[in-house]
């Protein structure tokens, strides 16, 4: 179920970018989901989408004990941030935790910025964590492990949004850190 739920949203998202696009990544401008987020930083400060107006905004849902997507996607992000040169300091990354229950405030502090400073963790509670996934129509669910321990599996990619506050574009996993600076440049210069 959870995949065929991914490939609607991934075939969604691209008919939507249908259209002569400029943009390297998929164009979902227009969506009607995606318009905001209530949730704390890992410095324990309230954030929603108005406070990086004026950014553009790299949005990953995951979590600090994910194997493989989640700490790809961050390393791809941060060297996304180096080949924007100083127009890093205009990019916003932030990566919503799907496990609220182990990705603490301390855990986030960790773990997120060890890719680039600038990168703050987002978290709630869980019903907090569910009302965010939604709006954003991310779907994740436990699986337990051996030994009182569980995985969880989610939805993968990456949400941006403009300087506007607007969603514009979805870099699905393993899109190239080339491709995602040559479209947030795009968006920094008013596309």
């Amino acid at each position: 179920m959870l995949r065929f739920i991914r490939i609607f949203i991934v075939l969604s998202m691209v008919l939507a970018g249908c259209g002569g696009s400029p943009f390297e990544l998929d164009n979902i401008t227009g969506v009607n989901y995606g318009h905001d987020f209530a949730l704390t930083d890992h410095n324990g400060r309230p954030r929603t989408l108005a406070d990086f107006h004026g950014k553009v905004v790299a949005l990953y849902f995951g979590y600090v004990h994910c194997p493989d997507y989640c700490p790809t996607t961050l390393a791809d992000l941060a060297q996304t941030a180096r080949l924007l040169g100083a127009d890093a300091a205009r990019f916003q990354v932030l990566f919503v935790t799907v496990d609220p229950e182990r990705d603490t405030p301390a855990v986030l502090s960790q773990f997120v910025p060890s890719f680039n400073p600038a990168f703050l963790g987002l978290y709630g509670d869980a019903a907090a964590t569910a009302r965010v996934a939604q709006e954003f129509r991310i779907v994740y669910k436990k699986y337990p492990l051996p030994g009182n321990d569980y995985t969880v599996d989610h939805s993968v990619g990456t949400f941006i949004f403009g300087p506007d506050g607007q969603l514009r574009l979805f870099a699905q996993y393993g899109a190239r850190p080339q491709a995602m600076a040559h479209d947030i440049k795009l968006l920094l210069q008013g596309a």
